[in-house]
């Protein structure tokens, strides 16, 4: 039965282990999952090497549990702000627009988590690509799902590819955190906001839906 030493260990090492991801994600999104080492952790945080490792084991797990808690944070900036939109063409626009504030916002100091780590595994077989493959597949789904809800209201054509304008919509906001990172420039996520208009215009059954209006930080689109 656990006493209170237990329970106070057990809740001492929730903490370190929160802490060193909290560190290992900002770290990650600037020089990569590759750049994450016990030793490293340890000293940014002032924490012994042997208390780290106890919390993941090996590089890898730590590169695991790093895309994890990235993934949990990716969730709460860009999906968890629109899970109250009503299904349609405003969801879809919604979770476009809640990405580029995520990104715009530096939720991770390097832009998008994601698209700095999948360049750098996305040729490596392993549990790490797999993980992130997963996550990619996860928001290609995500995005794909708000688009085929507004199918269904009939506010897409019957004809629209939605894998296609999904691909596409994932295209333009990788582009612009990209572009935006490397030129410290907010320029680019003012174009993207346009070009996603323009896309999903290209596929609405009605390309003045109020859905689709214009928002102020984007000018005429």
């Amino acid at each position: 039965m656990a006493g209170p030493t237990t329970d106070g260990r057990v809740l001492r090492g929730e903490e370190t282990r929160r802490a060193v991801l909290r560190r290992a994600v900002a770290v990650a999104s600037v020089e990569g999952l590759d750049a994450l080492s016990i030793g490293r952790l340890a000293t940014d945080l002032g924490l012994s090497k042997s208390g780290v490792f106890a919390g993941f084991g090996s590089k890898e797990e730590l590169q695991l549990a790093t895309v994890r808690a990235a993934r949990r944070i990716f969730a709460d900036a860009v999906v968890a702000p629109v899970a109250d939109t009503p299904p349609g063409l405003g969801r879809a626009r919604a979770l476009c627009e809640s990405w580029l504030a995520y990104s715009r916002a530096r939720v991770f100091p390097g832009g998008c988590f994601f698209y700095e780590v999948t360049a750098e595994f996305d040729a490596r077989p392993g549990a790490v690509r797999d993980a992130l493959a997963e996550c990619a597949v996860e928001w290609h789904g995500v995005l794909a799902d708000a688009l085929a809800r507004a199918r269904d209201a009939g506010a897409l054509r019957p004809g629209t590819d939605l894998d296609d304008l999904a691909f596409a919509l994932v295209a333009v906001l990788e582009t612009a955190n990209a572009q935006a990172v490397l030129h410290e420039d907010d320029t680019p996520y003012q174009r993207a906001g346009r070009l996603l208009l323009r896309l999903l215009r290209a596929e609405a059954t009605d390309p003045a839906d109020p859905a689709l209006s214009p928002g102020p930080a984007q000018g005429p689109a």
